[in-house]
C-alpha cells in the first residue's frame, strides 16, 4: 500500500481544520462546540460499537500491553531525569519534571493513532488498540499527579482522580462496549444503525479538531525543551516499543505495527491541559504539541515504510 494513500487523507483533514480556523471561518467557540460533539458523542459511539464487535479473547493480550507500557514508563522516567538535568532551575522541580515526562511519553491515541492504524491496518486490530487506550491516560496522568503532588500544596486526591477517569467518555464507552460484548447483549438493528451513523464522522471530526486546535498553539520560548520532548516522544518511544514487540515478546507483525504506530503518535493535547492545571511547562508542552504533530508526519512515514 502506498504510504501517501494512507497519510494524505489524514493530513488533508488536519490542514483543513487548521486553515479554516486560522482564516477565521471558525473561531474558538465554534471549535469548542465541534470538539464537544466529537469527544463526548461521536468518538464514544465509535469506540463503543467497535469494542462491541471486537473478539474479546483476541483483544486481551498481556504481552502487547507490556510491549507498549514498559517503554512508555521507561521514556517517562528518562524525560523526568532529563528535565531535572537540563531545564532552567525554575523548572527543575518534581512537579515540572513530572509534566515534562508526561510531554515526552503521552500519545495522541484517539485523534491521531486511531485514524493512522485504521487507514494502515484496517479495523481488525481495534480490540487491542482500545485495550491500550483504556489504560493510557489513567496510567500516565496518575503517575504525573502523584509525582507532582510531592511539590504541590494541595496534594493528590485519589477519589477525584478515580472519578475523572471513570467518567472519561473514552474509558466509559470502551468499558460499556466490553461489558455488553461479554454479556452478549443485542442492541437491536435500529439502535445499531443509529450508533453507526453517529460514529461515522468520529475520525474525520477528530482530525479536523486537531488541526483547528493547532492554530491556537504557538512555539514558545522553551522550544529547545519542546524539541527534546518531541524527540523522546516520536523517535525513542516507538523505537523501544518496536524492540520490545518484535524481539522481546515476538508479537505478530500486525500487533507490532499497531503498537509502534500508536506509540509514534504525537503528544496529546490533554498533556498540555495537565501542564496548565499544574502551572508547569505550559509553554514547553504547548510547543511540543505543535512540533511533535508536525514531525510525526515524517516519523509515521518511516514506520509505515518499515512495517506495512
Amino acid at each position: 500500500m502506498a504510504i501517501i494513500s494512507i497519510i494524505f487523507p489524514l493530513i488533508f483533514m488536519v490542514l483543513l481544520g487548521y486553515v479554516l480556523t486560522r482564516v477565521g471561518f471558525f473561531n474558538k467557540e465554534h471549535i469548542t462546540g465541534i470538539s464537544r460533539f466529537t469527544f463526548y458523542v461521536s468518538i464514544p459511539a465509535f469506540l463503543f460499537i467497535n469494542m462491541l464487535a471486537a473478539p474479546l479473547a483476541q483483544s486481551i493480550d498481556p504481552f502487547a500491553l507490556l510491549a507498549f507500557y514498559l517503554p512508555v514508563l521507561l521514556v517517562f522516567s528518562i524525560g523526568y531525569r532529563i528535565n531535572r538535568l537540563f531545564s532552567p532551575i525554575a523548572l527543575q522541580g518534581r512537579d515540572a519534571s513530572a509534566v515534562f515526562a508526561l510531554g515526552a511519553s503521552y500519545s495522541n491515541t484517539v485523534l491521531v493513532g486511531l485514524p493512522i492504524i485504521i487507514a494502515a491496518l484496517g479495523p481488525a486490530m481495534m480490540g487491542q488498540v482500545f485495550m491500550i487506550i483504556t489504560f493510557h491516560s489513567a496510567t500516565l496522568f496518575a503517575l504525573t499527579f502523584i509525582l507532582a503532588a510531592r511539590a504541590q500544596p494541595q496534594g493528590f486526591s485519589w477519589r477525584r482522580f478515580a472519578r475523572s477517569m471513570v467518567l472519561n467518555p473514552v474509558v466509559m464507552s470502551i468499558g460499556l462496549g466490553i461489558l455488553v460484548n461479554a454479556l452478549s447483549i443485542h442492541l437491536g438493528q435500529q439502535l445499531d444503525e443509529g450508533l453507526a451513523l453517529l460514529a461515522k464522522p468520529a475520525l474525520a471530526c477528530a482530525l479536523f479538531v486537531l488541526g483547528a486546535n493547532l492554530s491556537f498553539y504557538r512555539i514558545g520560548e522553551h522550544w529547545r525543551l519542546a524539541l527534546m520532548a518531541s524527540g523522546l516522544k516520536i523517535i525513542l518511544l516507538p523505537a523501544l516499543v518496536y524492540i520490545m514487540a518484535q524481539f522481546v515478546f515476538e508479537l505478530t507483525t500486525s500487533s507490532t505495527a499497531m503498537l509502534v504506530l500508536l506509540s509514534a503518535s504525537p503528544l496529546g493535547v490533554n498533556a498540555y491541559l495537565i501542564a496548565t492545571e499544574l502551572k508547569q511547562h505550559e509553554s514547553t508542552l504547548g510547543s511540543t504539541v505543535v512540533l511533535s504533530t508536525l514531525l510525526s508526519v515524517f516519523s509515521f512515514s518511516l514506520w509505515l515504510t518499515l512495517l506495512i
